[in-house]
């Protein structure tokens, strides 16, 4: 029997697997539709084919081999491992060998793919063909530039390359923009949002480059499948596209299953962690040997699912009292994949998924793009990964060909994660996202006009994308009059030192990378990664317990200066959580309007972050062992954001509604002493208003609350008690009640606008104040775009704000738990519990 179909079946009978299941979707297999070579595809490439066992093309291959041939520029949108890398090769060696002078640009959004690319091209071509390729990145030794400039006939790259390191430099490489025939934007799906809106602006510095030395090059890309291919297409190069989807390429038979963990606490609503149940069932595959790569959302949850997964097979070997041999092996086999990993690491995995050695990789979205890592047999998401488009193109590392493949959504208790659990069908019946770009967004179109005055001055008249004429003017002249630029013989000149493009990152990423450094067996330092500057201040920050393939390492010294991290490998039994605080100014307001309960309004606004200290977490138990302050520096970004205030009517109506009052607590047997002992020293005195008691006593408050200590010991320490009287106190603990209520509004907003935003929900940020100045100090949530300028998000936040409410009273309503969950309004409020109470009594005013 198929081990596959073996192990379905077992999870099937599973009383701990089975009953967790909340969808199950299987799709037949599909036989291939191919058809015989075309007529004229030339002798040599036809026989290059036959040698490699390729006697025939897909359909798809054929219609881009067809629409290429007539001189169209098309865009290949079909499932992952199709095919869709032949398809465009095809057209563009047939080319080549037809015109000894054609060159060809092949544009990757990474490094590794580029590499990957190069080795399958090389696969392809023979050489005695002279189709000499080459990559030009940031790795390529500067020995090798100029002979690559000079005799590369096809040139492997990526944007950002394209953008510093040719276009800057065009004159170098005359001959190989006079004879460009070909450009190729493989992974085209990844060109959305910020990326994607310089990328668009790239192609036209790149498309305008070309003209100026007499090319008109044709466009081939290829894309996961989105929404609206054919839309992206056409916005990234600016010219009419034709969409290549009739997908032909052959398929087993493929089971997607979302699988929901099972509830623990029914009154708080927790569920067992799918972290754990995701190492469980991948635990599952690894012991049947079948291939597998586990998703994970994060950096740090890729080591944590790492670290249990080596050790718990470390205890079945151990258990089975299997060779060392064996037990060495197992790190090996279960290897770990992200952003930070070496060049040379991640070769090695990918070579390892490829030739079976490695069994179980775990992996962020890196491992997504299209990297040749051959057929693995299942793929298992731990948590959804914020897009359809995502979900599709991550299950689709699962199976190749025509074998039979799993793949299991293991939903978080995100609220997201929980809605798709419910309603499968949403996910299911739900086209996936479409690609949104926006080239003239103000601030990105402006930094490569400049690069591109740069490169070629304009000249009165010239165009730049689709932009009209009168708005160029307009824009050329405030670089002329900003002293960027100087106006003579109805030209535009650049008049500045420096090159522009130096200056301007397309992912508008962060700053530098920050290096990890460790010290090796024998006292050299030695690196063992890197971490971008926008994440290294909390993950790398000092204290910080950093993983990297399963290790713990322990950070010394954080010198943001050098760029540079000092580490030294531990075995510790905890891991750190930082924790950071936000405040947010308003810089203008482009639009607000009154809705019920409240206000809702968006605009320019400055967001500052710091990382004020961090959290040690035990492992297996998430046992909280301390905290610890850090001063580190604040980070600031200029975006835009979307705020929703209550009115003084809704604060009112909550402070008086009987949700708001505060349950008794039994604060231990000791309490009236502990009480007396408080007011004395606090000289019966209100600390908030000063006034002294009189004929009642005036009570005594925990600063934090009280249900938030596990022990009555530790809430009433006399440092977290202070005297109130009456009326301070109601006020103090109706502002506690008003923060829970909010914080839950913030949770259940933040994790449902992304699916009408068609967005991931890291593209956001959410801020809750219970007194927001620029609010009138009035209780407020703020939704905002977590890019520079923004994107567009906050503007369509304003304008769906009655779906997103009447969605959010839906989500929160039907939770089954009592009062919160991680599912609904977010884990215990301020107050120690939950506050779906007071988040529903918000989301009915509203």
């Amino acid at each position: 029997m198929n081990t596959i179909q073996s192990l379905l079946d077992f999870w099937k009978q599973d009383a701990d697997t089975a009953p967790n299941f909340s969808a199950w979707q299987t799709t037949p297999p599909r036989p291939a539709q191919t058809h015989p070579f075309p007529n004229d595809l030339p002798d040599s490439l036809r026989t290059a084919l036959s040698s490699r066992g390729i006697d025939q093309l897909y359909s798809h291959q054929l219609s881009a081999w067809i629409n290429a041939r007539a001189n169209k520029n098309i865009i290949l949108a079909t499932s992952t491992a199709s095919g869709k890398t032949l398809a465009y090769n095809l057209p563009v060696l047939a080319a080549m060998l037809q015109n000894t002078e054609a060159r060809a640009l092949y544009l990757f959004p990474t490094k590794a793919l580029a590499q990957d690319q190069f080795s399958t091209l090389a696969n392809l071509t023979l050489e005695t063909w002279n189709l000499k390729a080459a990559i030009y990145d940031g790795d390529t030794p500067q020995s090798s530039r100029s002979l690559i400039r000079k005799n590369a006939r096809i040139v492997l790259s990526n944007p950002d390359m394209l953008h510093t390191g040719i276009l800057p430099h065009h004159s170098n490489w005359s001959d190989f923009f006079g004879n460009l025939k070909f450009i190729i934007i493989d992974e085209a799906h990844t060109y959305r949002g910020v990326f994607g809106s310089h990328v668009a602006n790239v192609i036209r510095r790149l498309k305008r480059i070309a003209n100026f030395y007499g090319a008109k090059p044709q466009f081939i890309l290829a894309s996961a499948t989105i929404g609206n291919p054919k839309e992206l297409a056409e916005k990234l190069i600016e010219a009419p596209v034709e969409l290549v989807d009739n997908d032909g390429s052959s398929r087993g038979e493929r089971h997607f299953i979302i699988y929901n963990p099972p509830v623990t606490d029914p009154t708080l609503g927790l569920r067992k962690s799918s972290l754990l149940e995701g190492v469980r069932l991948a635990n599952d595959l690894f012991t049947r040997h079948i291939q597998s790569v586990v998703f994970a959302r994060t950096r740090r949850s890729v080591e944590i699912i790492l670290t249990y997964l080596q050790g718990g097979n470390q205890n079945t070997i151990l258990e089975n009292r299997k060779s060392n041999t064996e037990l060495s092996n197992i790190g090996s086999s279960i290897r770990g994949y992200r952003s930070g990993y070496l060049p040379l690491q991640r070769r090695e995995i990918e070579q390892g998924l490829r030739d079976g050695s490695v069994r179980t990789v775990v992996a962020t979205n890196a491992l997504e793009l299209g990297i040749d890592i051959g057929g693995l047999g299942a793929a298992i998401l731990v948590g959804y990964p914020g897009t359809i488009a995502s979900a599709r193109q991550q299950a689709g590392r699962a199976g190749r060909g025509d074998d039979p493949a799993v793949s299991i959504l293991v939903a978080s208790p995100n609220p997201l994660d929980q809605f798709l659990a419910h309603h499968p069908e949403y996910f299911f019946g739900r086209s996936p996202e479409m690609a949104l770009v926006n080239p003239n967004h103000l601030l990105i179109l402006l930094e490569h006009l400049r690069c591109a005055m740069f490169e070629l001055p304009f000249q009165k008249g010239d165009g730049f994308g689709s932009i009209s004429d009168e708005l160029l003017d307009e824009y050329l002249e405030f670089l002329v009059a900003n002293q960027d630029a100087h106006f003579s013989n109805e030209k535009y000149y650049w008049m500045k030192d420096q090159y522009p493009a130096a200056n301007i990152s397309l992912r508008s990423a962060s700053p530098q990378s920050i290096v990890l450094q460790s010290t090796a067996d024998d006292g050299r330092p030695t690196t063992i990664g890197t971490v971008d500057g926008e994440s290294a201040a909390w993950m790398v920050h000092p204290g910080a317990i950093y993983m990297h393939e399963g290790q713990q390492y322990f950070v010394q010294e954080y010198n943001l200066e050098n760029h540079l991290a000092q580490l030294i490998p531990v075995g510790l039994d905890y891991y750190t959580e930082a924790q950071r605080n936000s405040e947010i100014e308003v810089l203008s307001t482009n639009a607000h309007s009154t809705v019920p309960g409240g206000e809702k309004a968006y605009g320019e606004i400055q967001v500052t972050t710091q990382v004020v200290g961090f959290k040690k977490l035990r492992w297996f138990t998430y046992e909280n062992l301390g905290e610890e302050l850090l001063d580190m520096p604040p980070s600031e970004l200029q975006t835009t954001g979307y705020w929703l205030s209550l009115s003084e009517d809704t604060v009112s109506h909550l402070r008086d509604a009987g949700a708001w009052s505060n349950d008794a607590n039994n604060y231990g047997p000791d309490w009236t002493q502990i009480r007396e002992r408080v007011r004395k020293r606090d000289q019966f005195t209100c600390q908030v208003c000063g006034a002294v008691e009189t004929n009642r006593q005036h009570d005594v408050h925990h600063k934090t609350p009280f249900r938030a200590f596990v022990s009555f010991e530790d809430a009433n320490r006399l440092e977290n008690l202070t005297t109130l009287c009456r009326t301070c106190h109601q006020k103090v603990e109706q502002n506690v009640r008003m923060r829970s209520g909010l914080a839950g509004l913030g949770f259940v907003l933040g994790n449902l606008a992304p699916l009408f935003l068609m967005c991931d929900a890291r593209d956001l940020g959410v801020h809750t104040d219970p007194a927001w100045k620029p609010a009138n100090n009035m209780p407020t949530v703020v939704l905002y775009d977590h890019v520079p300028a923004g994107i567009g998000f906050s503007q369509k936040l304003f304008e769906i704000h009655n779906e997103l409410i009447q969605r959010a009273l839906e989500l929160v309503s039907q939770c089954e738990c009592e009062d919160g969950c991680p599912s609904c309004v977010g884990p215990g409020g301020e107050n120690g519990v939950g506050g779906k109470a007071e988040t529903l009594e918000i989301l009915k005013r509203l």
